[in-house]
């Protein structure tokens, strides 16, 4: 992809101040709560999810699959 020359980025900037696109958050797809963790955890996450071939966001909600499942089978 080519890069934008100066007056381009600024047209576009112009543009899309003037014309924001019209955004429904009803429709939204995917709602992601903002959860901060702690260097352990991050790195954690990111090792687990390197053996698991997953992603790291996907690791903690498995953990918890895995809990409530032990639970309701204890």
């Amino acid at each position: 992809m080519e890069s934008m020359t100066e007056e381009e980025a600024f047209a576009l900037d112009e543009y899309y101040t003037k014309n924001p696109p019209k955004v429904d958050p009803s429709k939204a797809r995917i709602r992601i709560p903002i959860v901060h963790i702690d260097n352990v955890t991050a790195e954690y996450l990111a090792e687990k999810a390197k053996d698991s071939h997953q992603k790291p966001e996907e690791i903690p909600g498995n953990l918890v699959r895995e809990k409530m499942i032990a639970q309701d089978h204890a």
